[in-house]
């Protein structure tokens, strides 16, 4: 049987097909590639190139394959862009999940592994973030997300299809021998727009805001290595297969790091001085923002190997550096 991997193609789908084939699963990838990159898939995985939101699509697949389960990445995900155009994240989001829990009921696979975001929380009232507090996301795409949630959970009280939903926020770093990596168009992550200065892409970066109430007056967030988040799928994919009821997950270091510790580290990094400017705040950035993950330590054991942020940017730098225009090199 197989594992099917939606947006199997992007940044952590892709990592998360070799790490499922590095632990002898057999793959099938379906990736419209619209932000992913065909030349990022393992080659002994299954390749279509289609659309979960196409009903065709998604009936050639589950026909031409024997799936066990799904892990579901295939989403748009920008914050931003999720505030100026609402319709497209509630179409290829949830209209998406729609069609895929349709084809799983029909076609009787009973487990889905999805990538949630901490954007469902919205505004924190606590740092760290539990599983339990309260969802009131901000932005369309938080809000999507959460709604793919329900409908799981929805789905799981009439047909049995059992989920694991993992929220976590920010994903960072490459594969270590560097041979697939993070390569966006337009980048919005602060890691890969931080290297672009040393890569001679930009002259500066730009630290927005200076006066948050965190040590150092730049905001705090929680960092997650690509492998440490594919190892958590991995791990939420047995949890299912052990017959395990659906559940939701926080993944984080625990520790947040700030904008200029981050900049410190890309310095110490890459060997290479890194030039700073200084903007105002941008609207709806929170102070801090941190999930606890003691949950997924105890139930899934999953504990991140990376926890140093200079080693964590040290794997991407070697993707940059060796892939300056991402998988067109």
């Amino acid at each position: 049987m197989a594992i099917l991997v939606c947006g199997g193609a992007g940044y952590i789908g892709s990592h998360m097909v070799y790490t499922l084939i590095n632990n002898g699963e057999d793959v099938v990838v379906i990736d419209n590639l619209q932000t992913g990159h065909r030349a990022s898939v393992h080659e002994k995985a299954k390749f279509y190139e289609g659309d979960i939101r196409n009903t065709a699509d998604l009936d050639k697949v589950f026909t031409e394959n024997d799936i066990e389960a799904v892990i579901h990445f295939a989403a748009n995900s920008l914050v931003g862009e999720s505030m100026q155009v609402p319709l497209k994240y509630f179409n290829n989001n949830t209209c998406g999940m729609e069609t895929l829990l349709e084809a799983m009921v029909k076609y009787d696979v009973k487990k889905i592994v999805f990538s949630s975001t901490a954007a469902t929380y919205g505004e924190p009232k606590r740092v760290p973030i539990l599983e339990t507090d309260e969802t009131n996301p901000t932005n369309p795409y938080g809000e999507s997300k959460r709604m793919m949630e329900k409908m799981m959970k929805w789905v799981d009280m009439a047909n049995g299809v059992k989920y694991v939903s993992l929220r976590y926020f920010n994903v960072a770093g490459a594969i270590e021998d560097g041979h697939i990596g993070e390569a966006h168009t337009t980048e919005t992550h602060l890691i890969p727009i931080i290297l672009q200065v040393p890569l001679g892409k930009r002259d500066h970066i730009t630290v927005f805001g200076t006066d948050y109430p965190t040590p150092d007056g730049t905001c705090i967030r929680d960092y997650v290595h690509v492998m440490d988040l594919a190892d958590a799928h991995m791990k939420a994919l047995n949890y299912l297969r052990q017959g395990n009821e659906s559940s939701i997950f926080n993944l984080g270091t625990g520790e947040g790091f700030s904008v200029k510790e981050m900049i410190d580290a890309a310095e110490k990094a890459t060997g290479l001085k890194i030039k700073v400017e200084y903007g105002q705040r941008r609207a709806g950035d929170p102070a801090r923002l941190i999930a606890s993950s003691e949950k997924a330590q105890k139930i899934l054991d999953w504990h991140p190997k990376y926890t140093s942020m200079e080693d964590i940017i040290k794997t991407a730098w070697k993707w940059h550096q060796t892939h300056p225009n991402g998988y067109e090199d």
